[in-house]
């Protein structure tokens, strides 16, 4: 189960200011705090397998759909998976220290949506959705303490109600400048 230390206390064997990899550290916090994932179990079909496999984590739907808004809207200027700061941002506003993560509802676990688990292997979706949310965490906390001011969009509200994200994003934009 997870160990008693807090997010707070973890940072502290990894300090934010040195150039080790964020997914490394993560991967050794997450590791220690929730444990290490089972290994895959094997997909129940080969239709399963195949739809897996056709997830993407870059260019999604609406990733793309959201960058076509802030476009339009005229806020450009950002940088497309940024790698130079903590947790690859899908879109970063460098200049103004903005980073934009689109979430997908299935794999970061929708507070809006309430998805449930897959019916099968419910075990390994647990631990793979609950590792999901503590590195989501640790990022955003890495960021903050940065002075990185972090949007998450989920894809339902960039599908339902892009208008609402792209005004969070825009009011972020204005008070940065």
């Amino acid at each position: 189960m997870a160990s008693s230390k807090t997010i707070s206390n973890v940072w502290e064997f990894f300090p934010l200011n040195d150039k080790t990899n964020l997914k490394k550290k993560s991967r050794v916090i997450l590791n220690k705090k929730v444990g290490k994932i089972p290994p895959a179990p094997p997909p129940s079909s080969i239709a399963i397998s195949k739809s897996m496999k056709s997830n993407k984590s870059k260019n999604t739907k609406p990733e793309i759909l959201l960058r076509k808004a802030l476009w339009s809207s005229g806020l450009r200027g950002y940088r497309l998976n940024w790698k130079n700061i903590d947790g690859s941002p899908d879109i970063a506003f460098p200049g103004r220290k903005i980073a934009v993560f689109v979430h997908g509802c299935f794999w970061h676990s929708c507070p809006h949506c309430d998805k449930p688990l897959p019916k099968k292997n419910r075990g390994f979706w647990r631990a793979k959705f609950t590792r999901n949310k503590e590195r989501d965490q640790i990022t955003a906390k890495a960021l903050k303490e940065k002075d990185w001011r972090v949007v998450i969009a989920w894809e339902c509200q960039i599908k339902n109600n892009l208008s609402d994200v792209l005004n969070l994003i825009t009011k972020c934009h204005v008070k940065a400048k």
